[in-house]
């Protein structure tokens, strides 16, 4: 076994907030794989996650809409790097329009993405964990996923169904050592927010009670915590953090 560090495989990990969970995980002690969709992209993120320290984190190409690849993704982890103890599902994507003109495409490539993959990839690493008695799952959620959101019925569907997949598993789980949580952001100051409009992202703002934009890395202690032993009672969960703007 090339490491006997802990291993969190971290779906999505080079986008903006799975690159703060990958560094949290990777500070926590863990051997990191990160999981990415553009190669070019993901080999220059790589040089500089390492040439900030970031030496235990490594990368891991699997198209997290098949199934098979998947299986096989997890396991070249395992002979690479070390059973699986952590999974984190941050992976997803939008397709943003209205149901009246949302295409049959629109609407599978967000529940492909953002939805099947969690299937695809819990199923890939889960019988490692019971056999381990180990094991824990982080799903990346959003706050549209509990509140819905305009023009979003497919990307609020697939958040949504990863919080019944959630509770489903951990009930499935809990008596072998295996918790399954979520972490719903609310909007955060990615890339992707900070490049929308500045009167938008005020607009954006003024709805949320906090006053501000979330921090990635304020979502990455979330998924540190509940990856750590600490959580180990905590489990089919929902962590809100949205700075007050939704919850239930």
């Amino acid at each position: 076994m090339a490491n006997q560090a802990p291993v969190a495989w971290v779906t999505g990990g080079t986008g903006g907030i799975g690159t703060a969970i990958c560094r949290s995980l990777a500070d926590a002690g863990y051997l990191v794989v990160a999981g990415y969709h553009n190669p070019d992209k993901a080999k220059i993120w790589l040089e500089t996650q390492q040439a900030d320290g970031y030496n235990n984190i490594a990368l891991s190409g699997v198209d997290l809409s098949d199934h098979n690849a998947c299986l096989e993704g997890a396991r070249e982890i395992h002979e690479k790097h070390g059973p699986i103890s952590v999974l984190v599902n941050c992976a997803g994507i939008t397709r943003d329009g209205t149901m009246k003109k949302m295409s049959y495409e629109q609407w599978y490539q967000v529940i492909d993405t953002n939805l099947n993959s969690v299937f695809n990839t819990c199923r890939s690493v889960i019988e490692g964990m019971l056999e381990n008695g180990y094991g824990r799952i982080i799903n990346i959620s959003s706050i549209n996923g509990r509140k819905g959101q305009f023009g979003q019925v497919n990307y609020a569907a697939a958040k949504a169904g990863m919080h019944g997949l959630t509770m489903s598993l951990a009930q499935e789980t809990a008596t072998k050592g295996i918790t399954v949580n979520t972490v719903s952001p609310g909007y955060i100051a990615t890339d992707m927010v900070m490049a929308v409009p500045e009167k938008v992202r005020e607009s954006i703002i003024a709805q949320i009670p906090a006053g501000r934009l979330g921090e990635p890395e304020e979502i990455a202690r979330c998924v540190a915590f509940l990856a750590s032993d600490d959580a180990g009672f905590i489990n089919g969960s929902t962590i809100s953090a949205n700075g007050g703007q939704f919850f239930v």
